[in-house]
């Protein structure tokens, strides 16, 4: 038997209904958005060895979110959130600068080592304070994580004596400014970042165990699926990816400024997840459609400053291509918008007869 050919409107129809193809196509249509405004926008030049260009810089600056997002992304899939992550970037900044200031030779390399070591610990303890609250002690996601967003910008000015440290260490200045093999180094940790998260959740049980603990936390417990570790495990991550952010933002810079740094990175980070298409119920996750949705935010801030928004109205404007990113992915907007069309009617059932019913039969 011949299997029958699919029709092109079925194949679009299926495209469309890609968890990708909206962010992609979101994505495109900004990119093109500046081509009048920018002529040369899609060009990329050599230049003293590096490669210079929009494309580069947009992936340049959406490095830090991507890392945060990314993390994001397995904390929302096991149905939790983590609103801490932008002070756990200024934490680990401020960690970092103020060990590397200290130094007597700023371009030591073991010192610069020890000190994005310490901040990278300190992201991490985080990270299980976080997890304790969540898995042991049962506090919502939101009021748990909201502590150390609140009070560990407070730590970080602490650490900074309320002053923005600055740092003059060419090492350091590698990690989020520096470039290797004529493209930006920050571009290369966020490929490897990425690359283990996807290998660990996809090619491993890991990521159906963080998908389960999503869906159904105490099923998962009931089945012997250690719920609570995994929910530790996916704080940790986070945490460890926005303190990675941090060393980042910082290393840019060479300043680590406790009040600034990081400072709402975890509602773009949040915005970049549910733009890929993972929900916010838990469950089923993507962090290729993660990448896609920060590389939109990054897009969008770029468009935005391109096309001369004015800056009083620029999170107006941003707020209003999130809605319609979100609309766009909705089903249920998309069958209101569409109508009837693409719908199928159900093939009639024919009718059947009563049965008789079966004779009495009288015992005497």
């Amino acid at each position: 038997m011949s299997t029958p050919a699919v029709t092109t409107p079925s194949r679009w129809r299926a495209l469309t209904h890609h968890h990708l193809f909206w962010p992609v196509a979101v994505l495109v249509v900004l990119l093109l958005v500046n081509v009048p405004f920018t002529p040369d926008f899609f060009a990329i030049r050599m230049t003293d060895g590096h490669l210079y260009g929009s494309l580069v810089s947009i992936v340049l600056f959406a490095s830090p979110l991507i890392l945060v997002a990314v993390g994001m992304t397995l904390v929302i899939a096991t149905g939790g959130i983590d609103l801490s992550v932008g002070a756990v970037v200024a934490i680990t900044g401020a960690l970092t600068c103020s060990y590397i200031s200290d130094q007597a030779d700023q371009n030591a390399l073991a010192g610069v080592f020890l000190a994005m070591g310490i901040g990278l610990v300190a992201a991490v303890v985080c990270g299980l304070w976080n997890g304790f609250l969540v898995a042991r002690m049962g506090i919502q996601p939101i009021i748990a994580t909201l502590i150390i967003m609140v009070a560990g910008r407070g730590v970080a000015q602490l650490i900074a004596d309320g002053q923005i440290i600055t740092i003059n260490s060419e090492p350091y200045k590698l990690i989020g400014g520096g470039y290797w093999l004529t493209l930006p180094f920050s571009i290369f940790v966020v490929a490897a970042v990425v690359a283990v998260t996807v290998a660990l959740t996809r090619r491993t049980a890991l990521g159906l165990l963080v998908e389960s603990v999503g869906g159904n936390a105490e099923a998962s417990r009931l089945v012997g699926i250690r719920s609570r570790r995994i929910k530790i495990m996916v704080y940790v991550f986070c945490a460890l990816c926005a303190g990675i952010a941090g060393l980042m933002i910082s290393s840019n810079t060479s300043a680590a400024d406790g009040n600034n740094a990081g400072l709402w990175i975890e509602l773009d980070a949040i915005l970049a997840v549910v733009i890929g298409g993972t929900s916010l119920l838990g469950g089923r996750f993507s962090i290729g459609g993660t990448v896609v949705g920060a590389l939109v935010i990054q897009t969008l801030t770029t468009t935005i400053y391109t096309i001369g928004v004015p800056t009083q109205t620029n999170l107006v404007f941003k707020a209003a291509v999130v809605i319609v990113v979100c609309l766009l992915q909705s089903p249920k907007f998309r069958a209101k918008v569409l109508g009837s069309r693409g719908k199928t009617t159900a093939p009639a059932v024919p009718s059947v007869a009563p049965a008789e019913p079966a004779p009495k039969m009288e015992v005497s």
